[in-house]
């Protein structure tokens, strides 16, 4: 049998086709764009998700007979609002996880109701990325769409509706949300009433190896494939993207080198801290994780490589790149403003320390080590909370680059790890799926069948201290822009 895993990520659609026992048969990209009507914003189609996946999914089983293809699952980006109407079609665009513009109804949130409220009604504390603060600013500035909502969806969740017909989310993308009781999985109804959200707008929830549904016969005719392939529920793309790396149960650690960067770490209890600087939400496997999540991490490259310096051979700029612990400019790396722990949508990048002898190669390694600190951020939290993390595996396109993994290796002092495959949430999706059909008794048992993971980094004592050093001084510089008015 064959199990498709679907990751809508913010720029494509990626699909991975495994074989029963974890074989990677192919995958499939398909791209869509991304619009910034301003600065901050961040908005999707919906309608661009669901024909990238069906076109996608098209090439996918090329060649391979469609009946055996027997579910169907996702990993998808987290936090988007997408609205539809009584008749199930889009109101309007969907507002993205790396959207700021709700800055107004974050603090209202976090000031207003208060943290320790938000703390005890979701686990966490309102972020702008979050869903709930979308939903509070479409209803204060577009009270006629607001008005015509029937249903509130996730990305991800919106695709599964499209390709199974039912309303449906899972634990770990519902988390991302705050109108969600991650301790207690199920929705907040006092959020709901702060929000003035009904709850027959919301989707049932499952867990994320849980099936919904089947696919809608029409889909099935027009794929070629069987018309009982299940639709499993899936997950937000880092859950998904842990357990296609065999990140679960207690202590388990992975670091993503996305368009965002992520730490993920899985629990078998829920806790999180005072500060709330870390999300407290729920896993895909049935327990829980805390995260630090980043808003520009691999992206901060690809923007100095494309738009500054004006290339697309990123390996060359590595090359030679030598001074690692030494090097004297800093970078912030804050291009959409940050997320875990700043919770600051206005901050921005910035280049700290050049002089008249800073070279390009300086400036391409401090944006690497840059990201590589404001992990470091997060990871400082999760040591607050006495977590003690000796290793962690690290996947995303900026894993790819052997430099970034020695720099974020030495940058944490901790050992690095990377399976065999790197597919991340596509596996994660296509792993959830065999779950749901039965393939394997449980998450924890389609990762031990599948997941091979092998040392990729191990820190080096002396580069390690010299970043220890490094890192105190970058630590300085938001606070004292913050404290300069800057932002």
């Amino acid at each position: 049998m064959y199990y498709i895993g679907i990751d809508l990520g913010t720029s494509a659609v990626k699909l991975l086709l495994m074989k029963s026992g974890g074989e990677i048969v192919r995958t499939v990209s398909e791209s869509y764009p991304v619009n910034f009507p301003q600065t901050g914003w961040s908005e999707q189609n919906p309608e661009d998700w669901f024909e990238g996946s069906l076109k996608g999914l098209k090439k996918l089983i090329e060649g391979i007979d469609g009946n055996e293809v027997a579910g169907i699952s996702f990993g998808g980006q987290m936090h988007g609002l997408t609205l539809l109407d009584a008749e199930g079609k889009v109101i309007r665009p969907a507002i993205l996880w790396n959207d700021g513009r709700s800055q107004v109804e974050t603090d209202y949130l976090n000031n207003e109701i208060g943290k320790a409220n938000l703390s005890k009604y979701t686990g966490n504390i309102a972020f702008a990325g979050f869903t709930a603060p979308k939903v509070m600013w479409v209803h204060k500035n577009e009270p006629e769409n607001f008005a015509k909502i029937a249903k509130v969806l996730l990305p991800k969740d919106y695709l599964a509706y499209r390709l199974s017909g039912v309303f449906a989310t899972d634990v770990s993308d519902a988390s991302g949300t705050l109108y969600f009781d991650c301790e207690n999985r199920k929705w907040s109804d006092e959020m709901l009433k702060i929000l003035d959200m009904k709850p027959e707008w919301l989707p049932e929830v499952y867990e994320s190896y849980e099936p919904i549904g089947k696919i809608l016969p029409e889909i099935a005719e027009e794929l070629g494939i069987s018309k009982e392939c299940i639709i499993a529920a899936g997950a937000g793309d880092n859950a998904a993207a842990a357990v296609g790396m065999g990140i679960i149960g207690n202590g388990g650690c992975n670091i993503s080198l996305g368009t965002s960067g992520t730490i993920f770490i899985s629990s078998d209890s829920f806790k999180n801290d005072e500060a709330n600087s870390l999300h407290a939400f729920d896993h895909a496997d049935g327990g829980f994780h805390l995260m630090g999540c980043m808003l520009s991490a691999a992206s901060c490259n690809k923007w100095w490589m494309d738009e500054i310096i004006g290339t697309s051979d990123y390996a060359k700029e590595q090359e030679g790149l030598d001074a690692l612990g030494t090097n004297k400019i800093f970078f912030l790396p804050y291009l959409m403003g940050e997320r875990s722990p700043l919770n600051n949508p206005d901050c921005r990048a910035m280049f700290i320390g050049m002089s008249m002898d800073t070279t390009r190669k300086d400036m391409t390694l401090a944006v690497m080590e840059g990201v590589a600190f404001a992990l470091r951020d997060s990871f400082e939290c999760a040591k607050k909370m006495g977590l003690d993390i000796k290793s962690s595996s690290i996947c995303g396109g900026g894993a790819k680059s052997k430099l970034w993994c020695k720099i974020v290796s030495n940058v944490l002092g901790i050992e690095l790890t990377q399976t065999e495959n790197d597919e991340g949430p596509a596996m994660g999706g296509a792993l959830l799926a065999a779950v749901a059909c039965g393939e394997y008794a449980s998450v924890a048992d389609a990762c031990a069948a599948t997941v091979v993971k092998h040392v990729s980094v191990v820190p080096d004592p002396e580069l390690v201290a010299k970043y220890d050093e490094r890192y105190k001084e970058f630590s300085k510089i938001y606070p004292a822009c913050k404290e300069a008015g800057i932002w």
